[in-house]
């Protein structure tokens, strides 16, 4: 039996890509006709609803999910996936389909945005696991997992900018950081990681597992989501000045040699911040609140068709 002749759980993010996953919607079930998917479906109606159609699903014994979205609804469907009890999350494969804004997850492992192909490449059956973040944010007691990157600070503006200007596409990053540089303030912070303390003031704290965030930006220094390590980047007391003149070190990933800028492997951090205003933190290009942090990670958590 081929990989696509079991029975698959299709999401689909209507307004991913600018509403471009809705209209494409018929073109792509036409493909998985086409290549002979046995296959469910459904719209997602709210934000993170994803979560709650991936426990669904699971309870009606899918194993095979395809995501038909940006990072958006796939950082979803992984905390669906590893927010369920009733079965390992390694069990659940899932297939990507990318339509989105930045598509940064997909970088990593080389998967297309044409759709016949990413859809071949899910028919091969070709699967990989990965490591997953696990993050919780000051007392509250639910975690939330990421697969790409997290991040706290000038990052965090930069996402929560970014969501008005998705109609011009990837470049809503870049506008998005532009914008940002005016009005973002550095902050205090302590990041605890390998029995040492770095204090001070901070542009932001990025946690990565792959190697692109922010719609290409290279943030990290060696991530690699197979290693069971979390890839830290501290960006220390950066000016205006230097993030202007650093912008494009930001994109082709020589930002992590520069002399305010360190870099460490870990399999846990947490973060402190030292001041009443806590800045935002993003995971996988989502907004998930404020304040201080602390992550870790569980390795080889998530299998994907690739």
């Amino acid at each position: 039996m081929n990989a696509a002749s079991k029975s698959w759980f299709v999401i689909i993010n209507p307004t991913s890509g600018n509403g471009s996953s809705k209209k494409s919607w018929p073109k792509i079930k036409q493909l998985l006709d086409k290549h002979h998917f046995i296959f469910e479906f459904a719209f997602t109606a709210y934000s993170k609803h994803s979560i709650a159609l991936v426990h669904q699903a699971i309870k009606q014994h899918f194993k095979n999910i395809i995501s038909v979205g940006g990072d958006g609804t796939l950082h979803n469907i992984v905390n669906g996936i590893m927010s369920q009890n009733d079965v390992p999350s390694s069990e659940i494969n899932i297939g990507v389909i990318p339509i989105g804004t930045g598509n940064d997850w997909v970088k990593t492992h080389n998967i297309p945005k044409n759709f016949e192909t990413a859809i071949q490449i899910i028919k091969n059956g070709r699967l990989a696991t990965q490591d997953i973040g696990k993050l919780s944010i000051g007392d509250k007691n639910l975690p939330i997992f990421f697969n790409n990157l997290a991040g706290i600070g000038f990052d965090g503006l930069v996402v929560s900018r970014v969501e008005k200007y998705k109609h011009i596409g990837t470049l809503a990053y870049l506008y998005g950081t532009i914008i940002s540089m005016f009005s973002f303030k550095n902050f205090e912070s302590t990041v605890s990681v390998n029995s040492e303390t770095i204090s001070g003031k901070t542009l932001m704290i990025l946690i990565g597992l792959c190697k692109y965030s922010g719609g290409g930006m290279q943030l990290t220094d060696k991530p690699n989501p197979f290693d069971g390590l979390l890839d830290v980047t501290i960006a220390q007391d950066l000016t205006k000045f230097e993030i202007i003149k650093n912008l494009a070190k930001l994109f082709n990933g020589t930002i992590t040699n520069y002399k305010k800028v360190k870099t460490l492997k870990t399999k846990s951090v947490a973060i402190q911040i030292n001041q009443e205003i806590a800045p935002y933190i993003q995971a996988d290009g989502e907004l998930i609140g404020k304040g201080h942090i602390k992550v870790s990670l569980i390795p080889n958590a998530f299998s994907f068709y690739c």
